[in-house]
């Protein structure tokens, strides 16, 4: 399997880096800019409802993204319901944004599990007028699969909760999902360190989006780094073929020929 030309495309866009980053919970903005620039990432989300986009005699953090060299993808974080997701990613369009979005449908303020079901309606309303929609979802194949044949650009199942450094928690759901969807997966959500990236990539996905493991580290712009090298470290190890896992012993060395 060749290792070289490996792209992430979406919806046609194509992308040298799978490591896509947020923009919040940064001690200040040289902090933040400084962590994407080390991150490698060329996709940086947005929250709509979080930024100052009305005013912009007023300092934001828009101000700070140099939108040549960054594709944004806003994000509709804070939305518990269809119509406020939907009403968050016109005013981003409006705004002049994109219409390459992060769809978010919360489903309670303790957990921050999607609400699959608000989610899709969401999904169907504005891929209808013309959103690139990137739904963050549970880690279930058969939502992943509707969001899918509905015209969603990619998928993008939890990893653990939004903010909770626990990792991949459930590898065997991501398998199948990689199984059932021919878009990208990408692990969104529930990333802590670098390890946690590079299992979500030797796994097959195609990208992972993270904010608080980078932001929330003691040192954010070594961590952004760290996540940089795990993506790239995890695609490599996949596209290069693991070994098969085995019960016993494989000697490294050929037992033929060994002087008696």
């Amino acid at each position: 399997m060749p290792v070289t030309n490996d792209k992430l495309v979406i919806a046609g866009r194509e992308f040298d880096s799978r490591l896509m980053v947020g923009t919040g919970k940064y001690a200040d903005f040289q902090q933040m800019v400084r962590a994407i620039e080390v991150s490698g990432a060329q996709i940086i989300t947005v929250a709509v409802r979080r930024v100052n986009i009305s005013d912009r005699s007023k300092e934001s953090l828009l101000d700070h993204i140099d939108l040549k060299k960054y594709t944004l993808l806003p994000n509709t974080a804070g939305c518990y319901n269809a119509e406020d997701a939907i009403r968050t990613c016109r005013l981003a369009r409006e705004a002049g944004l994109s219409d390459f979005v992060k769809l978010e449908v919360l489903g309670d303020e303790k957990t921050l599990f999607p609400n699959n079901e608000e989610l899709l309606k969401a999904a169907k309303v504005l891929i209808a007028e013309g959103f690139t929609v990137l739904p963050y979802t549970s880690d279930d194949p058969i939502i992943c699969k509707k969001l899918e044949d509905m015209g969603c650009a990619a998928v993008m199942p939890l990893g653990a909760p939004i903010g909770s450094g626990l990792g991949i928690r459930n590898p065997y759901n991501i398998q199948i999902i990689l199984e059932t969807v021919k878009v990208p997966v990408i692990v969104d959500a529930g990333v802590g360190t670098a390890s946690d990236a590079a299992i979500a990539m030797e796994l097959g996905c195609d990208g992972v989006l993270m904010n608080t493991a980078i932001a929330g580290a003691q040192d954010p712009v070594a961590m952004a780094e760290a996540m940089n090298l795990a993506v790239r470290a995890g695609r490599l190890a996949y596209r290069a073929g693991r070994i098969p896992r085995k019960l016993y012993a494989s000697a490294s060395s050929p037992l033929a020929g060994l002087i008696a």
